[in-house]
């Protein structure tokens, strides 16, 4: 069964990411009549889990916990009694709507004596003395709800125990207002809201890393390039020097020069360390997200290349996909952002007036990013477009950034 599968963060009042919500959806359900069939096969069947399961949690979240949907009859049947993902580490979804009748009662019961632990996904309609609460961990709250106020209130002054879960945030003014709140995690947009104005200067260190992030994804970069680029920033060059004369990488007399360690090293092996390292450094003072979202789009971008007709400018891609935090990591309108740096103007085009040819497949990323499904579906059916190669490309970009994250203290591939 294909499937489009997507972990959307929750932070904490200190803008730490503490969770994820895996979102999973079938584009075949759109694409034909018997996708009514489909969707009520996926009552049965939990694709998404499968997906982790087979993969492991790490690519989507990591050693945090995951939020995963579930309903009725995943709970009856024991489907979660022989999953090898470590219980804990999921949060069982449930609806607030569900029939508290003895049989699912006995069921909550189960899951929860195997270690999970419930979230109801909103406020009931029949408020706090419904059955269900009796079994929560956690709720759910939706900032948009026009009862926001009073459910939030609510919960807080009835469910000490019960950790909220406040999503759709729509901005940095929304989640400072809550943000007080220490038990609350926060999930929605506002982590990744575009800067409009303001004219912070960025630091020279921000700016030689991000030329050698565009340097080292060049078609064929020079090396001699790359060692100028890297003896401009102390902090790259320490870390160079300390990978190079690691025990792992097991050189005989130590090496002292950039220049040699770049010579040493090679196109393959200095371009996996610097993404490594600059990934980690560039947004050291922003959320932590902020570093993977930009590496993950910027892979999927280039995935999607060939799907979207774009082959020819996958690198292009690549590159609108790094850059497009660029805003929010160099503290600056993106228009201003991206004259730090060089960039084409296919890659302008796209992240400064998002139009021009690149555009539509940001477009598209950032609807899969927010798990608008309807909108994801609309798109591959205009472009004729296989779901189930679009759900492969985002795992694989996920699966490329954990690699990246791989100690670089491991030997290289290239010397």
């Amino acid at each position: 069964m294909s499937v489009l599968i997507v972990a959307i963060p929750l932070f904490d009042s200190t803008m730490t990411v503490q969770a994820y919500k895996l979102c999973s959806h079938n584009p075949e359900i759109a694409l034909d009549i018997r996708g009514d069939f489909r969707e009520k096969s996926q009552v049965y069947y939990m694709p998404g889990l499968d997906i982790v399961q087979q993969i492991g949690l790490e690519p989507f979240s990591g050693d945090l916990p995951m939020f995963i949907e579930t309903n009725r009859f995943h709970i009856l049947t024991g489907m979660f009694s022989n999953k090898n993902i470590p219980h804990e580490k999921l949060i069982l979804l449930i609806s607030p709507s569900l029939n508290a009748d003895s049989e699912l009662r006995i069921g909550l019961e189960g899951v929860k004596g195997l270690g999970y632990e419930i979230a109801l996904d909103g406020y009931p309609d029949d408020g706090l003395d419904n059955t269900l609460v009796n079994y929560a961990d956690h709720i759910i709250l939706d900032y948009q709800d026009k009862m926001f106020v009073g459910h939030f209130t609510e919960v807080r002054r009835r469910l000490r125990n019960v950790q909220i879960i406040v999503s759709n945030l729509p901005d940095m003014d929304a989640y400072n207002k809550y943000a007080e709140n220490k038990n609350a995690l926060f999930t929605g947009s506002f982590y990744n809201h575009p800067i409009t104005s303001g004219s912070n200067e960025i630091s020279p260190i921000k700016v030689n890393a991000l030329r050698l992030l565009r340097q080292i994804n060049e078609e064929d970069f020079e090396l001699k390039n790359i060692a100028q680029t890297i003896e401009r920033d102390p902090s790259l060059s320490i870390s160079l020097l300390s990978f190079i004369n690691s025990p792992a990488v097991g050189l005989r007399s130590k090496v002292n020069s950039i220049s040699n360690a770049v010579a040493i090293l090679g196109q393959r092996t200095i371009q996996r360390w610097a993404t490594i390292a600059i990934s980690v450094d560039i947004a050291q003072d922003r959320p932590s997200e902020i570093t993977k979202l930009s590496l993950v789009r910027a892979k999927f971008a280039e995935n999607l290349a060939q799907l979207f007709e774009l082959g020819v400018f996958a690198n292009s891609l690549f590159m609108t996909g790094l850059f497009s935090m660029l805003d929010i990591i160099l503290k600056k309108p993106i228009a201003d952002a991206v004259n730090e740096v060089a960039v084409d103007n296919l890659v302008r085009e796209a992240l400064v007036t998002r139009s021009g040819s690149l555009y539509p497949v940001m477009d598209f990323i950032y609807a899969y990013e927010r798990a608008d499904w309807n909108k994801v579906s609309i798109t591959l059916i205009q472009n004729s477009i296989n779901g189930e190669l679009v759900g492969q490309a985002f795992i694989d970009a996920l699966i490329w950034y954990n690699q990246l994250l791989v100690s670089i203290d491991e030997i290289p591939e290239e010397q």
